[in-house]
């Protein structure tokens, strides 16, 4: 049986004992109905992982006593995906889960000419960060930004490959002849896609177009065929 895995953004390498979130004691001793003695494991999201002994259970404060400590290095290949935020929440969430257990480094929702969205929940977006991370038992938890105009994005990237998926009948590369670089990023538009503007917009910022194939796919599904094409595993 694996050993429970838990989030606790707190932890740090100094200390040799730790008191657990509310959260996580009351997943680790109601749900789990774990007891002193019992072992788990914990991740602070920056590459260390905590294998622990709970000497202590309380259900809101459990304690545990850190038995070592492995600093997991941080993947080599940075890929940040910019992709337009979806009217339909549960499709962008599924999208951020995903992306996370495929080790995307870092999410910028776009705001685009074309994007219809309702609220951005920020708090339960990073929530489903957290979560794929500890399901894919990952020690690294990407960066979620802020939702970001995609004409700041363009502007403002120091990112040393650029890439653009659009739909327009222009020159563009096909994302499988693309060798991915350490440091790139990738723009995906809404369901309407990138305006001719934006497109234009991202080409005078040095943005390389690129296709995904014959059939025109949802953002979501772009997104993430994008990053298994792309990503160097």
């Amino acid at each position: 049986m694996s050993v429970p895995y838990f989030y606790e953004p707190q932890l740090s390498n100094i200390v040799s004992t730790y008191i657990l979130s509310e959260e996580t004691s009351k997943h680790c001793i109601q749900v789990l109905r774990m007891k002193e003695g019992d072992r788990i494991d914990l991740t602070n999201g920056l590459g260390a992982i905590f294998e622990s002994i709970i000497t202590d259970a309380h259900k809101k404060s459990a304690t545990v006593q850190i038995q070592n400590q492995k600093n997991i290095v941080a993947p080599v290949q940075k890929i940040t995906l910019g992709i337009s935020l979806l009217k339909n929440a549960v499709r962008l969430e599924w999208l951020l889960e995903k992306a996370t257990e495929m080790g995307v480094h870092t999410i910028i929702p776009l705001l685009c000419e074309r994007t219809v969205h309702e609220r951005f929940k920020q708090d339960r977006m990073q929530n489903i960060l957290q979560s794929a991370m500890i399901q894919s038992q990952q020690a690294w938890l990407p960066s979620l930004h802020t939702p970001t105009a995609f004409e700041e994005l363009i502007h403002t990237t120091q990112a040393s490959q650029k890439l653009i998926a659009h739909c327009e009948p222009t020159q563009k590369t096909s994302i499988k002849e693309i060798n991915a670089s350490d440091d790139c990023v990738l723009l995906i538009g809404p369901e309407g896609d990138f305006s001719p503007n934006e497109i234009e917009q991202a080409a005078n910022q040095q943005f390389q177009a690129i296709h995904l194939g014959n059939t025109r796919l949802r953002t979501e599904t772009a997104g993430i065929f994008a990053l298994s094409v792309l990503k160097k595993f």
